[in-house]
């Protein structure tokens, strides 16, 4: 065989990525240290002379033949044409398989045309790169997974838009038509047909407590003053019927979407519930601020202590509501020292 000290410099020795050249027949020249190390050798003498082909993959891991004229590995000597591959196995000394990436390029030997390989164990590069596509993937998952849920979230405060109006517009004027009649007709009888009246006065007072019940369905489903006035009002709303004391202080001075004002809304509704029967409180004090995102919180002076893990509690679903927008829901509730429940909700365009 030929020297090829000619070929390349001794300082291949000293790099840490393989090197081999062979010759015109795929015979192994050379071999730095790193390539013997890689294929689980004792040294270069071990490898020089032998086939590369048949010394790195002579058969695939699942065990069939991989013959020497499908190896696009030694086309370079033939076509003269660098080549690069990263779909290859190699074959280590102990007959375990390795993913690898290589590199040849053609390179004049006195006996011909040999080719200078370069290539390197890809498992951890390959597990890097499956790692960041399930990381990829799992961003994906979970992205579409709140655009669902936020379109379900959607449909539902639609359906409740919709269920407030068809409440206010139809059964409660209906009841509202009836309660008319039933006062005009008591008007019409004489007050000597005792039963009839009575019976009057009663199914007037049904109608006036139906209206009442309707109302309170309706503002429950979707309250009229968030459609007309907006989150302000509503908060406002629910400060005034609420049982504890509540201030509401607002710095909020447009309309936002709809989506994300419904969606504020339930939080402190449900925040402010969760207070009423929880938090042993004399105050609650509601803030809403809208500077680039909407930013709510709903903070009562009772026992504080709610604890860290609020699974099966109303607060697990206000985080899954604030999340669903993309927000982030903070609560902050030490013992003695009452509760704060503060989302911070992007305003969408």
């Amino acid at each position: 065989m030929q020297p090829i000290g000619h070929v390349l410099p001794v300082v291949l020795d000293s790099v840490s990525q393989v090197i081999w050249v062979v010759d015109h027949e795929g015979r192994i020249l050379y071999t730095n240290p790193a390539g013997v190390a890689a294929l689980g050798y004792d040294s270069a003498e071990e490898l020089v002379g032998r086939s590369s082909h048949a010394t790195l993959h002579p058969e695939r891991p699942d065990g069939t033949l991989f013959p020497a004229s499908e190896c696009p590995m030694l086309r370079s000597a033939t076509t003269g044409e660098p080549a690069h591959g990263d779909d290859e196995w190699f074959k280590r000394r102990d007959g375990s398989f390795f993913p690898a990436s290589w590199w040849a390029a053609p390179v004049d030997l006195p006996d011909g045309r040999g080719v200078v390989y370069s290539f390197f164990d890809a498992t951890e590069a390959r597990e890097l790169e499956r790692a960041r596509r399930e990381r990829d993937a799992a961003r994906i998952r979970a992205d579409e997974s709140r655009a669902a849920q936020r379109r379900i979230m959607q449909s539902i405060e639609s359906v409740r838009r919709q269920t407030s109006r068809d409440l206010h517009d139809g059964a409660q004027q209906r009841l509202v038509s009836l309660l008319i009649g039933l006062r005009l007709t008591r008007e019409l009888l004489p007050d000597t047909a005792s039963d009839a009246t009575g019976l009057l006065d009663q199914a007037t007072e049904d109608a006036q407590t139906a209206i009442h019940e309707l109302r309170e369905l309706a503002y429950g489903v979707y309250p009229a003053v968030l459609m007309t006035k907006g989150l302000v009002a509503a908060a406002e709303s629910l400060a005034e019927r609420c049982a504890v004391p509540t201030t509401v202080l607002a710095e909020c001075p447009e309309r936002l979407p709809a989506e994300v004002e419904s969606n504020a809304y339930f939080v402190i509704a449900e925040a402010l519930t969760n207070a009423v029967k929880h938090a042993r409180a004399s105050h609650i004090r509601v803030s809403i601020v809208s500077k680039g995102s909407l930013c709510v919180e709903v903070a009562d002076d009772g026992i504080g202590g709610v604890p860290r893990d609020t699974a099966g509690s109303g607060l697990t679903g206000l985080m899954d509501r604030v999340a669903a927008f993309d927000g982030v829901l903070v609560i902050d509730s030490p013992t003695g020292k009452g509760t704060s429940v503060r989302a911070e909700i992007p305003v969408l365009d």
